[in-house]
């Protein structure tokens, strides 16, 4: 693999997670101003105008003819439709800090599936650093004082299913990129999560009555300001960026990234909220980054395959 490929996915995977650790913030910034369906609705349809201008452009080339397109179907609808479906609902019936909980188990489902599906292996060091990641994170929520409460079955179930759909869609993502490129990936996914979401978004009002309530939100410059960081980058970019990421890295390198997300909502916090940075933030975040590194680094030693050869010669 070409080193400077190599590079810029662990870069792509990094800027992700910082990305998405600011998301939480103006996620609940938004969500002052609109309800949840509304939000995604305008999430969407802001990520999927702005890549529409260098398609129509001709600046970005996506070619789908004789492509299996069934695939990136399937893709769009574990993520972002799937996830944001069965999340948005778990946590009507549970809370954000067991959302956060659960969500931090999604390498290990990765490495699951990744291993059933792709036949992906993880060293014993890899499968250690990947539970040290995990537990950086738990330690945090739980020194929070965040627990989880098990009569939440419905909330808890559909969140852990939305943890096995990110999973799911980082496994079967390492498949459909060798047929499609990330942009073509990418655009599909979009385009068929903002008409799904502005229909339903759509259905409610109408149901309600309520559709001139819609785009009152958009009369707010903070909620513009939102929209447009959760639909361009935490959106789009994320998306690009993790399909790259994954089309030259194992889907479970790739996952315990995710982890670090938990750093920069502390970050976040502390910098634009003033919230306090305690001894148990810096400890757990050493965890994370610890367990990132370590599931990077202590891998099994690739040998090129003309060395192979010579060597069973």
């Amino acid at each position: 693999m070409n080193p400077s490929g190599l590079k810029l996915a662990y870069l792509c995977a990094v800027m992700n997670a910082m990305i998405m650790g600011f998301s939480f913030l103006f996620t609940k910034i938004a969500l002052e101003f609109a309800e949840p369906l509304d939000l995604l609705a305008f999430r969407f349809a802001a990520s999927f105008t702005v890549m529409s201008i260098p398609v129509l452009l001709g600046r970005v080339r996506l070619n789908y003819r004789g492509k299996k397109l069934h695939k990136v179907l399937l893709l769009a609808a574990l993520y972002p439709l799937g996830f944001f479906t069965l999340q948005s609902y778990g946590l009507q019936h549970a809370t954000s800090s067991e959302g956060g909980i659960l969500f931090a188990f999604t390498p290990v489902l990765t490495v699951l599936l990744a291993f059933l599906f792709l036949k992906e292996t993880t060293t014993l060091l890899q499968k250690l650093s990947i539970c040290l990641s995990v537990s950086g994170v738990l330690f945090i929520f739980m020194m929070k004082g965040s627990r989880i409460d098990w009569s939440n079955m419905t909330g808890i179930v559909l969140l852990l299913l939305s943890c096995l759909v990110v999973a799911g869609y980082s496994v079967l993502a390492r498949l459909v990129l060798k047929s499609f490129s990330p942009a073509e990936i990418t655009y599909v996914m979009l385009g068929i999560s903002f008409l799904s979401f502005l229909a339903a978004s759509l259905a409610g009002h109408t149901a309600a009555g309520t559709l001139d309530h819609l785009f009152s939100p958009l009369a707010s410059g903070t909620f513009i300001v939102a929209i447009l960081y959760l639909g361009v980058l935490s959106t789009l970019v994320t998306a690009l960026s993790s399909n790259y990421a994954l089309s030259r890295i194992e889907a479970s390198r790739m996952s315990v990234f995710f982890n670090l997300s938990t750093i920069v909502s502390i970050a976040a916090g502390a910098l634009l909220l003033g919230e306090e940075v305690r001894m148990y933030h810096i400890a757990g975040s050493a965890l994370i980054i610890a367990g990132v590194m370590g599931t990077n680094l202590l891998g099994e030693k690739r040998v090129p395959t003309q060395r192979k050869a010579m060597w069973r010669g």
